[in-house]
């Protein structure tokens, strides 16, 4: 993995490999930086977990993060100077994939404040107030692990939708008949949304709508994210008869990720994060429907 110009690599261990890399970061981090108590940072749990290290091109640790084995993340640190370059969401993405591979339905974790909207961005749910642990406030978080298959609840949809956005590299695409009330404006997808519109150029969300009326009457949260990011959110709706026919939604990205509705109305369905060739089918399945569809006149009052 590479994030400008300097290169890093992620891994998982047990505690014994891990032990000395995993003090030296968290004492840099919680003990001398933000002043936790050493006997506060240090647990019983750490013999039982799986950590994740990141370390740099000479091979020194810059990262450390845990999962125990009921599913609780924690101890997520990254040394100063690295931070903001991917090495917190590559280690978070470890974690998450070793908690599928362990058949984990879910994972939770107690986010600090300040990162709550990087948590948030990636699928995981508040649950309760906030609180305070070792002098910092924190919010407790957890996230759906569904596994590639069957979607049933709008919880489910909710997270597959956040996890299908989250895993795009430059292009998502999305056919729904009036931005889904109960997943486009839920906020784990609008918080995914807005960290890829704004995590690097040229990113696009090609939206084909139905009836693009009916989200600026319910004042849909994602037409207000779309307004401050306007190169970045697309829309279009249907005008062909054959078209308007088309009664599945789904949201489908370039590194193979999609969530198909064959009621476009209701939340079952499948997805997969990591299926190529059925994204990419209803990638091409989409674009010419969007060349032959009209500008959403209707949102032009909104700068769409």
């Amino acid at each position: 993995m590479s994030a400008h110009g300097q290169r890093f690599e992620v891994g998982l261990y047990g505690f014994a490999q891990a032990q000395a890399d995993c003090g030296r970061v968290r004492d840099e981090v919680f003990v001398r930086e933000q002043a936790v108590p050493p006997e506060l940072e240090r647990d019983e749990h750490d013999p039982d977990c799986m950590h994740a290290i990141a370390r740099d091109a000479t091979g020194r640790a810059i990262g450390t993060a845990r999962i125990t084995p009921d599913g609780r993340i924690g101890r997520m640190a990254v040394l100063r100077e690295w931070r903001g370059l991917g090495v917190g969401d590559a280690m978070l993405r470890a974690l998450l994939d070793h908690a599928r591979a362990s058949g984990l339905g879910e994972v939770r974790l107690h986010a600090q404040a300040p990162v709550i909207g990087f948590y948030a961005a990636r699928g995981f749910f508040p649950t309760g107030g906030r609180f305070q642990e070792a002098g910092i406030e924190h919010q407790a978080m957890r996230m759906l692990l569904p596994r590639a298959g069957a979607v049933e609840t709008r919880e489910d949809a909710v997270a597959v939708t956040a996890a299908v956005v989250a895993g795009a590299r430059a292009r998502l695409w999305l056919r729904s008949r009036e931005l889904d009330p109960g997943v486009l404006d839920a906020e784990p997808v609008l918080e995914a949304l807005r960290a890829f519109a704004v995590g690097g150029r040229g990113r696009e969300v090609h939206v084909i709508l139905h009836d693009p009326a009916a989200p600026q009457r319910a004042h849909a949260p994602l037409l207000g994210l779309a307004q401050r990011l306007p190169s970045v959110f697309l829309f279009r709706a249907v005008d062909d008869p054959v078209d308007r026919a088309f009664v599945p939604a789904f949201v489908a990205n370039d590194a193979g990720g999609y969530y198909f509705r064959r009621l476009g109305h209701r939340f079952d369905g499948d997805w997969d994060p990591a299926d190529p060739g059925r994204a990419r089918q209803l990638a091409e399945s989409f674009k010419p429907v969007w060349e032959r569809s009209r500008p959403c006149t209707e949102l032009r009052a909104l700068g769409l």
